[in-house]
Parts: C-alpha cells; structure tokens; sequence
C-alpha cells in the first residue's frame, strides 16, 4: 500500500466516532495529528492513544479559527492535511426553530468549514500542495422533515467543497467531500449490523483518497452500508 504524502493533519471537530477513527489512521501511518473541538476535555484519550496534540476552538469564531491554526503550526507543523468534521445538529418543526439557534447550527456546520478551508488553503497555496477533506452526510444530497438547519448547513457544506475543488484543484490542493450516508456505529450507536457504517472502515476511504494520484483525484465520496434500511 502507498504511504501518504503528507505529514501532519488536523481535523476539527474532533470526537469519539468518524474522526477518532481517522486519528488513528493517520497516526499509524506516521502522521502528526492535531485535534480540535469545543471541548478538549473529550479528546484526552484519544490524544494520549494517538500522540495527538488537542486545540480548543470554537469553529464559528474567524479569530478562534486562526488562532488555532497559528497553534497547530507551532506544535504539530503547517498541517498539510485538513478534515473539517463539525456540524450543528438541530431538529423541530420550522414553525416552531428557534432563529438564532438555526443561525448558530448553520455558523459551526457551514461557515466554520469555510473558515478552515480559507485558514488551511493560505497555509497550502505557498508549497502548491495539500489535501482538504469536507465531511458530509445524506442531508446534503437531500433534505428530511424537521431537519431543515441541518440539511441547509450540509448543502452549503458541499458547495463550499465543489467550488473549492475547482478553485484550488488547479493549484495542487486536494479538496474532497464524503457523503455519509447511513448511520455511523458509536459508543451510543453501538449497531453493528450490516446497515451501519464501521467509522474505521470510514477512515480506510479518507487515507484512500489521500493516497490519490492528482490525475484521478476524487471530488466527491458517497459512503453507505451494504445493507440499506432506509
């Protein structure tokens, strides 16, 4: 198997579920990985199976974002790989959304993900190289009943990565979304039947994609159980 081009990743948003498993990935392939979220208390585990360094950050805060970026330069070097893993989740009826709490799901799922990329690909241009991975999920492809903040934020999502792609493809910088589709196994979604996704299966796709020869780079990934129920 090719070994990765690259050196160092950071992955925001990070948790116990898709991104942990892309940690661990990574982590065994040599790479310095960075983790990022809300709360670092959470990552603390993670952090000490990986030798990750973790980062506080608040994903819809522009002077968070570069804050971390600037911290993650010093600890773990310019990160070549990028994975923006933070969404807002809010469901209820659209009569009934609280405005400035849609507002808010859409700043961490979209707006965060344009500040990462905007932070990483200033970092990338210079060297003419990097990748960018965007994660999104079935409600980017199509919107569901008493999901409306999640599906806008997730549809945003996946125009930011497209025109990105097209924008930085050019200049040696991998941009790729993935698809979620279907229900991710976790510690509280423990389903370990064949309509769930096994997120290290999951990070098998995203170092798959980042071993990609540049003329047959993947803009877009749509990962699903063999056996849907939905």
């Amino acid at each position: 198997m090719t070994s990765l081009p690259y050196r160092s990743a950071l992955i925001v948003g990070a948790g116990s579920g898709i991104s942990a498993s892309v940690a661990r990935a990574l982590a065994a392939q040599g790479v310095k990985v960075g983790l990022a979220a809300r709360n670092t208390e959470k990552l603390a585990a993670l952090a000490a199976e990986t030798g990750a360094a973790a980062f506080q950050v608040d994903a819809s805060d522009p002077t968070a974002v570069a804050n971390l970026f600037e911290a993650a330069d010093a600890k773990i070097g310019e990160p070549d790989v990028v994975i923006y893993n933070a969404s807002g989740r809010l469901r209820g009826p659209i009569a009934e959304l609280d405005p400035a709490a849609v507002a808010q799901a859409l700043a961490v799922t979209a707006y965060g993900a344009f500040l990462v990329t905007q932070q990483a690909a200033k970092r990338m241009l210079p060297h003419g190289r990097g990748a960018i991975l965007l994660t999104g999920a079935t409600a980017g492809i199509k919107g569901f009943a008493l999901s409306a903040p999640f599906a806008m934020g997730k549809f945003a999502l996946r125009g930011l990565a497209q025109s990105a792609a097209r924008e930085l493809g050019p200049k040696g910088i991998h941009v790729a979304h993935f698809v979620i589709d279907g229900a991710v196994r976790s510690s509280r979604h423990p389903d370990t039947s064949d309509n769930t996704l096994d997120p290290d299966a999951i990070a098998q796709s995203y170092l798959d994609v980042l071993r990609q020869p540049r003329s047959a780079w993947s803009l877009e990934v749509e990962l699903r159980p063999w056996v849907e129920s939905f």
